[in-house]
């Protein structure tokens, strides 16, 4: 069982920036994908930024250019550089982690079908 921890949340005004964290114990697979995820009231989940081992990257067209995805793979911890934050952008977020053969594009579509664990969530609040 894999434990996901995500800390960073909190209350910012529109234009403010936050940054997310996710710390995860040992996952069962040396290459994997690890993403954050937002859902917000009465809204289904959606897919906001994926990072794999090997590097690659992947961004919801809603937040490119503005969030930051990085993945520190000595730590097992993802992190969440949100800048420009505007009021669509309240939601839960969440931290999960999953098989790295899927493409990150898919996670984002499914809003992160497949992935194996999932943490408890950190709210995000923005203020217009």
């Amino acid at each position: 069982q894999v434990q996901l921890v995500e800390s960073g949340g909190g209350s910012v005004q529109s234009g403010g920036s936050l940054r997310l964290s996710c710390a995860a114990s040992k996952y069962t697979y040396s290459f994997y994908s690890m993403g954050w995820f937002r859902q917000a009231p009465g809204k289904e989940r959606e897919g906001v930024a994926i990072a794999r081992t090997d590097g690659s990257t992947t961004y919801a067209d809603s937040v490119k250019g503005r969030f930051t995805i990085s993945l520190e793979i000595a730590k097992n911890t993802l992190y969440l550089q949100m800048n420009s934050l505007k009021p669509e952008d309240t939601a839960m977020y969440y931290c999960a982690i999953g098989p790295s053969y899927y493409p990150g594009s898919r996670y984002i579509k499914t809003g992160g079908r497949d992935m194996d664990y999932w943490g408890k969530g950190t709210l995000v609040t923005i203020s217009s």
